[in-house]
């Protein structure tokens, strides 16, 4: 239970791919419920390690879907044998979540002309986690609820300074929200069009993830030739996830927004015939996330 296990690739991604299918199948989106209660740790917030580390990128959506299916209030997470090394023990029948390890190593080989050659492998592990709620005899802080919360108006004024210090072109107006490559700004319906200041916010922060795409930004390009093909499909997925993750980090609540239910069926199809691209989408998204808060001032950074 405790040891960690290495899989072949493509059973792992398609045993990841194949949980987030049956969601989407069944209209869940894993990712949107990104809330721990009123957890010490924050009300919403990314999954973390024993450490206080957030998880990044894939294990945040595989973290997240765990979460809401176990209905588990606590975002801290841990293996089994950091569970003992603090005194406590997973509970007898429990079963743990998966999470992944991405890397590579080098190996050298002989080319067709007799020549040893450097060749980066890469390699993937899963292994187990469990919530601290699975889990017996830990030290109080991993259960704690009471703690200072930011106040909803403080958590805005915190998305406004983030926004803010991108210094992307936000405009107002219209009814639709979108971010427009060749003119390169963000468009967003007035305030108060929203139904309340968190949805404006993440989608703001989807449109942000957009915005990242740029080719003077991170350049990322998935063929997309008009709207609705593959390649847009797998675009908005990467912003969807973008915004989930900032929304956790901004310490704001993602609802979906009702005008992306069509896009369903196309990450479905999306899914089914590349098995690997949620990592990738969520690798992207990781991307955008860290490209934003990069763009921060240091202070905010180290805050």
């Amino acid at each position: 239970m405790s040891r960690a296990r290495t899989e072949t690739r493509p059973d792992l991604y398609t045993r990841v791919t194949n949980q987030i299918v049956a969601d989407l199948k069944r209209g869940v989106r894993p990712w949107t419920k990104p809330w721990s209660a009123e957890h010490l740790a924050g009300r919403i917030s990314r999954p973390l390690r024993a450490t206080g580390q957030p998880y990044s990128g894939i294990n945040v959506v595989l973290l997240w879907a765990e979460a809401v299916a176990k209905g588990y209030a606590a975002p801290i997470w841990m293996t089994f044998r950091q569970a003992l090394a603090l005194g406590a023990a997973v509970r007898k029948g429990e079963h743990g979540a998966t999470v992944v390890y991405a890397n590579r190593f080098t190996r050298t080989e002989t080319d067709p002309s007799g020549h040893d050659v450097e060749r980066e492998i890469p390699f993937l592990k899963a292994y187990t986690v469990f919530n601290v709620e699975q889990i017996d005899g830990l030290p109080g802080h991993f259960h704690a609820t009471e703690g200072p919360q930011l106040s909803v108006e403080a958590r805005v004024d915190q998305a406004e300074r983030f926004f803010a210090a991108t210094r992307a072109d936000i405009r107002h107006g219209g009814t639709h929200a979108y971010y427009a490559l060749e003119a390169d700004y963000v468009q967003l319906p007035p305030f108060p069009c929203f139904a309340d200041a968190e949805s404006y916010y993440a989608t703001l922060a989807h449109e942000c993830t957009h915005w990242t795409r740029h080719p003077g930004r991170l350049d990322r390009d998935f063929g997309r030739k008009r709207w609705g093909d593959g390649g847009y499909a797998q675009e908005e997925l990467v912003a969807e996830l973008g915004a989930a993750f900032l929304c956790a980090d901004l310490g704001l609540e993602l609802t979906p927004r009702e005008d992306h239910t069509a896009y369903i069926e196309n990450w479905l199809q999306v899914l089914q015939n590349d098995r690997r691209f949620i990592f990738s989408a969520a690798a992207h998204a990781q991307r955008a996330c860290d490209f934003l808060h990069q763009l921060q001032p240091v202070e905010a950074r180290a805050a």
